[in-house]
């Protein structure tokens, strides 16, 4: 038995994870031209990521006005997995300034790269040579390797040890920041490139992930205008190492105001200062106009530490200095005041921040025992088992079990399955134990829940349909008994394991809206190489999901993966791991439970 388990386990490379990394992404355009020459075009970049075969939208910019040469102040995040080809595509439009709509935008060009041409060097700032090629000695990296640039230039071809060393590279500090830069032509209608250009900066995030909330103000700014006041807003720079500038944000404008109050605004730590809360900002102070053409009004340097001064209560204040006036002008004093009102400083913690802080996860598997699965007897049946072999429920089983029972707190796992005829009376049962002890349904440990697994099938039926609302709804009730409790420190984790499209999507979908209002998530692994599109419908990825009277879920609490999709197991569960302390974080807020972190 434990022969399948370890081969299970080996087959999956359990210890070989794949590396994930934050990346912001800012863009910047050059030369865009309208359609019409008589005018500058108003640009928003969309992103997308292939999906499947197909472009979905992960967002987009905000729109700037009377732009040729836009640098956009929003910024996108996304995940960057070392062993897997991430295609991404810019898409730029000229949006009407009635509307932020695409439907009557005009398109202006498009670029398509791949995440790993942007983030293609990494640059460690902390560490010497001698210091990485000792750490690349002792993870056994052979002598061929003679320097850092060498080892990571070339294809990882050697697969598990180069990610390997790279992830242990990455760990070692939360001080690694690092840009690169890929510039590349707008390809128009027809993959003609014309003048225009696009400029994408790829930042790698340090292990911090903290947010900051900033609230300005101004007042008494110098009137740039004749027949009306100034309309101002603010930007904000990030002095880099090289001395370089990088705009971390723009307020929106304030028309006609010389004491303007900006909407509050977040912004990570990491894009404000790169973690350094002694690193040098500038900030300018503009009148907008709408020709593109905004007039200086004034600038003024600070850091974090000191903007840190308006998180009691208090405010921080700088004088806006135009720079030529205070040259030419001999009484000059300054040209306004800024006003910081507000600095709060958001902590975000991470997954096993919330397990260390008390919060206990409850993880439960249920198991797919639909006809459509084949006879067990049968070879080619996912449910086949092997003397030696795991087959890919249990792949997938120990690929998403081996690691959550590390933070399981008892470590004793509800198993049950589902679309099965059960012994005595063999009636179709979408909620069995698979252990058949109704009265306890724990199993100890993953290997308890594949022994269970094996043991049960000699004794079932392989029916259908395939039910998940029954299992959904039991998990739930649990959950409602815990959010109920004075504690509420569990959250749980329901694993489903399905091979195909399920039957009562009506009654899933109304099943998923309830348990959004309670501490569980559902992760949905789709088995074998069944058409698994149906299934998205219930990840909220695609839009938000409903139940069938039309009541939207609180949270999106469904996170579905095709187990085909990934060569390794970590890149399962690092693709859901990500939003559980979001749900955690979420959870608490709208029922205001909380554990020591939130």
């Amino acid at each position: 038995m434990s022969n399948i388990y370890e081969s299970a386990a080996n087959t999956l490379g359990l210890f070989n994870s794949p590396c994930l990394a934050k990346v912001e992404l800012r863009v910047a355009c050059k030369g865009i031209s309208d359609r019409d020459a008589l005018s500058k075009p108003d640009p928003c970049v969309i992103l997308k990521m292939q999906s499947h075969g197909q472009w979905l939208e992960v967002d987009r910019t905000e729109v700037i006005r009377s732009c040729i040469n836009p640098i956009f102040s929003k910024v996108f995040t996304v995940d960057f997995y070392f062993e897997e080809v991430q295609r991404l595509r810019y898409e730029v439009y000229d949006i009407s300034s009635n509307h932020n709509g695409l439907k009557d935008a005009d398109f202006l060009g498009a670029m398509e790269c791949t995440l790993g041409q942007v983030v293609n060097r990494i640059e460690l700032f902390n560490y010497t040579l001698s210091q990485i090629l000792l750490l690349l000695r002792e993870c056994l990296i052979p002598d061929g390797f003679q320097s850092l640039n060498s080892l990571l230039n070339i294809e990882p071809v050697s697969g598990s040890l180069f990610k390997m060393v790279c992830c242990l590279v990455l760990s070692l500090s939360d001080q690694i920041v690092s840009q690169r830069k890929l510039s590349k032509s707008l390809l128009k209608q027809g993959n003609t490139a014309g003048k225009s250009s696009i400029t994408v900066i790829a930042e790698e995030l340090s292990g911090n992930d903290d947010y900051v909330e900033l609230s300005f103000s101004a007042r008494k700014l110098d009137d740039k205008d004749f027949f009306s006041k100034s309309d101002p807003f603010l930007e904000i720079f990030r002095i880099n190492d090289d001395a370089t500038q990088q705009l971390v944000h723009r307020t929106e404008t304030v028309m006609n105001n010389l004491n303007p109050v900006w909407k509050t605004f977040k912004v990570s730590l990491n894009s404000l200062c790169s973690g350094d809360h002694e690193r040098k900002l500038k900030s300018i102070v503009w009148d907008w106009d709408s020709n593109g053409k905004h007039d200086f009004i004034g600038e003024f340097h600070t850091t974090f530490k000191e903007m840190r001064g308006a998180m009691d209560g208090r405010q921080v204040q700088w004088e806006c200095i135009n720079p030529k006036y205070k040259v030419k002008k001999k009484n000059y004093k300054n040209s306004g005041i800024v006003i910081l009102n507000q600095c709060k400083i958001h902590k975000m913690h991470s997954f096993l921040d919330y397990i260390m802080g008390g919060c206990q996860i409850q993880f439960t598997v249920a198991i797919d025992f639909t006809a459509s699965n084949g006879d067990p007897r049968n070879s080619c049946s996912l449910h086949y088992i092997h003397p030696y072999q795991p087959n890919e429920y249990l792949k997938a089983l120990v690929a998403v079990g081996e690691i959550c029972q590390d933070y399981d707190s008892d470590k004793m796992f509800p198993a049950f399955g589902f679309g099965a005829r059960i012994p005595p009376d063999f009636k179709v049962s979408h909620d069995f134990a698979v252990n058949f002890n109704e009265d306890n349904p724990e199993c100890a440990g993953i290997q308890g829940v594949v022994e269970a697994y094996q043991n049960c099938l000699p004794k079932i039926q392989l029916y259908g349909p395939t039910n998940i609302a029954p299992i959904i709804q039991k998990v739930a009730k649990s959950a409602s008994e815990e959010m109920h409790t004075k504690e509420a420190m569990q959250y749980f984790i329901l694993l489903i394991l399905t091979d195909g499209v399920i039957t009562d999507m009506a009654d899933t979908r109304e099943a998923i809206v309830h348990a959004s209002h309670l501490p569980m998530s559902v992760i949905i692994v789709g088995v074998g190489n069944a058409d698994f599109s149906d299934m998205q419908m219930l990840d909220g990825d695609d839009g938000i999901l409903r139940s069938p009277k039309g009541e939207p879920v609180l949270r999106d609490i469904v996170q579905f993966v095709p187990f085909r999709n990934f060569k390794h197991v970590s890149s399962v569960f690092l693709s859901f791991v990500p939003i559980i302390p979001t749900q955690l974080r979420l959870q608490k807020k709208y029922h205001g439970t909380k554990c020591s972190l939130c």
